[in-house]
């Protein structure tokens, strides 16, 4: 049974037709104290509650109301409704315990979305067994250590629901492999999984790329595009670096999120989108709220659910799981011969601190295989790479770089540091001078 709560008549009234037709039963109450008595006598699967009633316009009321009710069913959720100038008094709401919350005049599809998720959620809440874990689709996640398990039971409980979000986490943990096993484990695993890096997108083009434009919206707008809400439309959408969004971006997010529509620059029409949204940052939103860096209703709106990720130090007994499987990716796509680790090599790296996390690891055990050429890898060649590595490189980002470049890099650098003599680099690198004139004509460096 849903229980709705609201002074107005028009609305409950509008409500229990929305629900009815929905096929959900529900009980309709006026005033705080006849919602109390529903609660004491039985327990909803899911409460609409206004937060403004006529005997209260700050909302005090309706934040009393809703902590009573959270003492009697903790569990039950309870979904807001507010108009938009009162967005503050919903957030309000949401750290009291409420699950979500709408603002007035609301979209009906959107609210039956809403409340399907959340009685989704509380179910699966109960229902998630080892069973259903096991048989998650993990997307290349490696690991079987207990931190890893913990995340995956969470997204085999909440993937098949269209909750949004949140996924937090330093740089290099694996944020986004997360989210496309929320995806792919979804009733929207067929339909699109569209990625979009916030923080690579400036605030001049952030509605052309989120929302589309026409033809001649704009000076260099010379045909129409489609933008990423409507290419994701009925599957999910991964807004990575979300915490890298300028405020007025943070805006215009809010509302196709609390919505669900959105125009087309240079079309005034506007139009209805359907996504899951998944959301990532290595920052921490909760400290940039209070800065006023960050909109905290759009941080409610964006975390429904918060899956934090470990980082590597804190899962180390994922980490020769996770070198075997980049050295057999490695061997396989470059068609060289299996590599072999001596067991003094896994003890080396499980002992390193890995401030880049798995990003750093995978970086480390392909440069290394590559540079010694050898079948079987030892802890002084990892400790070889792993010093060139801080004392070379420094803080270059290798994460989008091929082996090919990363090689190149370290010879150069190697070239450098011993001032040309091939035999002192031969040495540093861990190759023969043969192997090393081969790299040198390979990748066109000058011996000078």
């Amino acid at each position: 049974m849903i229980l709705i709560i609201d002074d107005d008549s028009s609305i409950r009234s509008s409500l229990s037709f929305m629900l009815k037709r929905a096929g959900y039963d529900r009980h309709a109450v006026s005033t705080p104290k006849e919602a109390i008595e529903v609660v004491r006598s039985t327990q909803p699967d899911l409460i609409l509650m206004d937060m403004n009633f006529t005997l209260s316009t700050n909302g005090e009321e309706g934040l009393t109301l809703l902590r009573q009710v959270k003492i009697f069913h903790p569990d039950v959720p309870v979904i807001l409704m507010t108009a938009w100038g009162s967005i503050e008094l919903a957030v309000q709401g949401m750290q009291a315990g409420a699950f979500d919350f709408i603002t007035k005049p609301w979209n009906n599809a959107a609210l039956l979305q809403r409340i399907e998720t959340a009685l989704e959620l509380s179910t699966s809440e109960k229902e998630t067994t080892k069973e259903q874990t096991s048989l998650l689709k993990r997307s290349n996640i490696i690991g079987n250590s207990k931190e890893l398990n913990d995340v995956l039971n969470t997204v085999a409980r909440i993937a098949a629901t269209n909750a949004s979000v949140l996924i937090t986490g330093e740089s290099g943990t694996g944020k986004e492999l997360i989210a496309e096993a929320i995806h792919k484990n979804s009733q929207r695993a067929k339909q699109a999984f569209v990625k979009v890096n916030l923080g690579g997108i400036s605030q001049s083009l952030f509605e052309s790329e989120m929302f589309g434009h026409k033809k001649g919206a704009f000076t260099d707008a010379t045909s129409d595009r489609i933008g990423r809400f409507e290419l994701a439309d009925k599957g999910s959408i991964f807004l990575d670096e979300i915490g890298d969004l300028d405020l007025s971006c943070q805006v215009k997010l809010l509302r196709v999120l609390q919505d669900q529509t959105f125009e087309v620059l240079g079309d005034s029409r506007p139009r209805k989108t359907d996504v899951r949204v998944i959301s990532a940052t290595n920052a921490d939103l909760r400290k940039m709220v209070t800065a006023h860096t960050f909109r905290e209703d759009l941080f409610y709106r964006i975390n429904l659910i918060t899956i934090h990720l470990p980082a590597l130090r804190e899962r180390r007994d994922d980490i020769p799981l996770l070198a075997r499987h980049f050295a057999d990716n490695l061997s396989k796509m470059n068609g060289l011969p299996l590599v072999e680790f001596s067991s003094d090599a896994i003890t080396f790296l499980t002992r390193l601190p890995y401030s880049g996390n798995i990003r750093e690891l995978k970086n480390l055990v392909e440069r290394t295989i590559l540079m010694s050429g050898k079948s079987r890898v030892d802890s002084s060649d990892f400790e070889q790479q792993h010093i060139y590595r801080d004392e070379q490189v420094g803080n270059t980002n290798l994460a989008g770089m091929t082996l090919d470049e990363i090689e190149r890099q370290t010879i150069v650098q190697a070239l450098e540091r011993h001032k040309g003599n091939l035999s002192k680099v031969a040495t540093a690198l861990g190759v023969s001078r043969a192997a090393l004139y081969r790299r040198l004509e390979k990748y066109g460096i000058k011996e000078e």
